[in-house]
């Protein structure tokens, strides 16, 4: 099983504030369906409860909820209480590939514990004021396998997918 991060980072690593995200792009948001969209994605709660409630649980995925909280339940979600116990989750669901899909704390949390294979990253080329940041990424233990830039009016933006070397 591939374990994939699925994320959108400003040139100063931010990804939300106030448990929001950070712009609006349409293209990236697509491209985040079309990567996801029948496989599993692990969110921890915070990020999970960011989601407008109409989108909750992603559709046409197996939502994986990451928090300490043993009650708490999402109908539609699978809840673990640790990283560890979601990806052994997705495992058992003959997954392919997984994504963790934020927020900050997960993504945080997954670079430290050197468990990610692969990289979906849209770099956003601008710095915005955030409170939540992706972790420092060492690149030279990745190779960029894939790029490609996202049509937008008002936002330069480019994914580059990263495979750990």
């Amino acid at each position: 099983m591939i374990r994939s991060i699925i994320v959108a980072i400003s040139e100063n690593n931010g990804i939300g504030k106030d448990n929001d995200l950070l712009w609006y792009l349409p293209s990236d948001m697509k491209f985040f369906r079309k990567t996801t969209l029948g496989h599993c994605v692990i969110t921890g709660r915070k990020n999970y409860e960011s989601i407008p409630e109409k989108y909750r649980p992603l559709a046409k995925r197996t939502n994986i909820i990451v928090t300490r909280n043993a009650n708490y339940k999402a109908d539609g979600a699978v809840v673990k209480n640790s990283l560890e116990e979601a990806l052994e989750f997705a495992k058992s669901e003959n997954e392919s590939e997984v994504f963790i899909i934020g927020g900050g704390q997960i993504y945080k949390e997954a670079m430290g514990k050197n468990v990610i294979d692969k990289m979906y990253i849209t770099h956003v080329a601008k710095n915005y004021d955030a409170d939540t940041f992706f972790p420092e990424i060492e690149l030279s233990n990745w190779n960029i396998e894939g790029r490609f830039a996202l049509e937008s009016e008002s936002f330069t933006a480019e994914v580059r997918v990263y495979e750990k070397k």
